[in-house]
């Protein structure tokens, strides 16, 4: 008897052990025990295999591959020569990607310091500076402000160098751009659980991508992630973003294709409160913002994720192509979720930067992160005037 309760003890400590394992350092997927029925599956990442010697560094990814299904996970130990990418941190992003916007939107700024360098301005000229900022997205009552201002120092202009021209834009513009608000990313582990974050937003915005990105700029900086794949009416969704945690050493919890998102967020959220990770990002389904239905749906995956505890942030994936639509979307958004920031995306081929001012005039949600490009370390996080004298050149 006392044989087969030590033998009973030892099998319980292995499972235990395993678990931890599985959660700490994990090397496989498994199927969630509790939520077994919905199809709910615990997937752990895969090192990539580098030549030696080992290097831990930022690597290049090709974004083409992030569209391939997930591949078989290896059940041991990690090989020698196996290890996962180390992202850069976020601090000091949008220096290093400055010349990127630059060359997006100097033609905003071109254009400003061209007509403003004129040595006399006259209603024209102050039309044509409304006319490029209009352009820019700005909107009416941004731009309307910046103007006015110029044009009390319109006296200072004529007889100004091109560098303190250039300054004097970069402040009216980062003027606008709201320096004060405050676009701290709350993802620190807090209460004995882990920060809990919904990326929210429409079809084609890059939403997925964008958590993917999320979790590289988390993981740069030294936080533990889960990813949530919730949006489940996209089986190509949960690939991709399994394939982004698998890079960079990050658990993701997802369902079948077609069940329900809401239980697919409460078992990622519950993962990472037994795993005592810092951060749980859970992506959900691409809304179409005029589908009330959808808009609901949404209202019930928050619900449901705050039986566990509040949700700390719901950040709002934007194309900035999209221009004013994109306003649009954003006030439909914040009528079904409270929505805590702005994530604006492919910033790096357009001049509609000025969708930042807008929507952050309009709804008073901050712009908290930027996406300049389709590599995997092309989001920062959002500086005003580092922005605008990116814009200015």
């Amino acid at each position: 008897m006392e044989f087969v309760l030590i033998a009973i003890a030892i099998l319980v400590v292995a499972l235990i052990a395993g678990i931890g394992l599985l959660v700490g350092r994990g090397r496989r997927t498994t199927r969630l025990d509790s939520d077994a029925a919905a199809g709910t599956t615990l997937t752990r990442p895969r090192p990539t295999e580098v030549a030696p010697p080992v290097h831990t560094g930022s690597t290049a990814v090709d974004p083409a591959t992030l569209d391939q299904p997930p591949v078989d996970l290896p059940p041991a130990e990690p090989e020698p020569g196996l290890v996962f990418e180390t992202p850069p941190p976020s601090a000091g992003r949008l220096v290093r990607l400055r010349s990127r916007l630059a060359r997006s939107q100097s033609s905003l700024g071109r254009g400003l310091l061209t007509v403003l360098s004129r040595e006399k301005l006259t209603e024209d000229d102050w039309e044509e500076v409304e006319e490029t900022l209009l352009a820019a997205d700005i909107g009416v009552a941004a731009t309307t402000q910046i103007v006015q201002r110029l044009r009390t120092q319109s006296l200072v202009l004529a007889t100004a160098s091109g560098t303190d021209l250039q300054s004097l834009l970069v402040r009216e513009l980062t003027a606008v751009l709201g320096p004060d608000l405050d676009r701290t990313l709350h993802t620190d582990r807090h209460d004995g659980r882990p920060a809990v974050v919904l990326v929210v937003g429409v079809n084609g915005a890059g939403k997925t991508t964008t958590v993917g990105k999320i979790a590289r700029v988390l993981v740069g900086d030294g936080k533990s992630v889960v990813l949530g794949a919730a949006d489940t009416f996209r089986a190509a969704a949960a690939d991709q973003l399994e394939t982004w945690g698998e890079r960079v050493g990050v658990l993701t919890v997802r369902g079948r294709e077609g069940g329900d998102p809401a239980s697919v967020a409460f078992e990622a959220v519950r993962t990472g409160i037994e795993a005592e990770v810092d951060t749980v990002l859970v992506d959900t389904a691409g809304r179409l913002h005029t589908k009330s239905g959808l808009m609901d749906e949404l209202g019930k995956v928050k619900r449901v994720v705050e039986k566990h505890g509040p949700v700390d942030e719901v950040l709002l994936v934007l194309d900035a192509t999209t221009g004013q639509n994109g306003v649009v979307q954003a006030r439909v958004f914040t009528e079904a979720v409270h929505v805590t920031g702005v994530v604006l995306t492919k910033l790096d081929g357009t001049a509609k930067g000025g969708i930042v001012v807008s929507v952050q005039r309009e709804l008073g949600i901050p712009v908290k992160l930027i996406g300049l490009g389709e590599g995997p370390d092309d989001l920062a996080p959002f500086e005003p005037e580092a922005f605008a004298e990116a814009i200015v050149g």
